[in-house]
């Protein structure tokens, strides 16, 4: 492709981004001051090479999946997010001592936000996290907060109301019984331990002792579940794009956004900053374009993607992983040093 034809790739592939409009040769010829023979001619060796093709209702043409790939490769220009955007990223720059999966999925919320796309977290499965401590945190006579934290950051907890015979000193001295005996133990073996070597001592020292030992299982449910390491935002906006008004197509991609297995194949490693993989080079789904990046923050490792269609701002999508790689990378640092 010589210099001209790239230019026009160009133009092409980045009009029919903004205005969801097949190009025609006249607002080619408008633009470059080229004749409408030069311009029918340049297309027409695009769309030989393969990297255009007619649009079947009407005489305009659109960038293929091959024209994509090489705008990508050879002729996009990261964006400059302009001020409206900066300020939707604000809130991660300011707001401090965040835990890791907090973080995390604030980032996908402002990714969703910014690109109007799907975003994708997966992080490491619940298997390869170790327990780093469990605190039961009374909110009064009959309710407590179960906080479950991870050697990899990972935080979640979870709200109990107790009934009228359980004490709530009980529970607490119960959490330091399983602090002693289980901290250091990978989530995968948890459930196991707490049946067979939690639960005994539990039902010596506390009358209702299922109802405790249910307080703490139901704790860690969340861990044992494999899906809760993958969080997916902005499901809906992807039906928002004018490629998906077929209902059986929304049907397919919303039911693969919805499980664990098909999503976790985004999860595919390479050694690229941003990895964009287009249309059939993703093993997600051939009609759409995922964008990812991989992530290592307080000793969570995982990956953060956008799913979008093929008609993606492209050079918008890779401004905001930019600017959120430089930002985690710098939030990694600081864990480090506290560490």
């Amino acid at each position: 492709m010589d210099e001209r034809q790239e230019k026009l790739l160009k133009e092409i592939v980045e009009c029919y981004i903004k205005e969801i409009k097949p190009i025609g040769s006249k607002h080619l010829c408008d633009k470059f001051q080229c004749s409408s023979a030069t311009i029918r001619n340049e297309m027409a060796t695009l769309e030989r090479l393969g990297y255009i093709e007619k649009n079947h209702i009407s005489s305009g043409r659109i960038p293929s999946e091959a024209g994509y790939k090489y705008y990508v490769e050879n002729l996009m220009e990261p964006e400059k997010l302009d001020k409206s955007d900066m300020l939707k990223l604000e809130p991660l720059f300011t707001t401090r001592n965040l835990a890791a999966s907090d973080a995390i999925e604030k980032c996908l919320e402002i990714i969703s936000d910014i690109t109007n796309y799907t975003s994708v977290s997966l992080g490491k499965k619940s298997s390869e996290n170790v327990l780093r401590q469990i605190n039961i945190i009374p909110l009064d006579d009959r309710r407590l907060v179960a906080l479950v934290c991870t050697d990899k950051g990972i935080v979640k907890n979870k709200q109990f109301t107790l009934s009228s015979d359980i004490n709530m000193i009980e529970v607490v001295k119960i959490s330091e019984i399983v602090n002693k005996m289980l901290v250091g133990t990978p989530i995968s073996l948890i459930a196991d331990r707490l049946e067979y070597d939690i639960k005994p001592i539990i039902s010596r020292q506390v009358e209702q002792y299922e109802a405790v030992y249910g307080i703490f299982y139901d704790a860690f449910h969340d861990f044992l579940n494999n899906s809760e390491n993958i969080h997916v935002v902005g499901k809906s906006k992807m039906l928002n794009q004018p490629e998906y008004h077929d209902i059986e197509e929304i049907s397919k991609l919303i039911s693969k956004l919805e499980d664990e297995e098909q999503v976790r194949k985004i999860e595919k490693k390479d050694n690229r900053d941003i990895s964009i993989y287009i249309g059939k080079d993703n093993d997600f789904d051939e009609n759409v374009t995922v964008v990812k990046t991989s992530y290592s923050l307080g000793g969570e490792e995982g990956t953060i993607a956008i799913i979008g269609p093929k008609r993606m701002e492209y050079n918008r999508v890779v401004a905001v992983l930019n600017i959120l790689n430089k930002w985690l990378e710098e939030k990694g640092d600081e864990n480090g040093r506290r560490d």
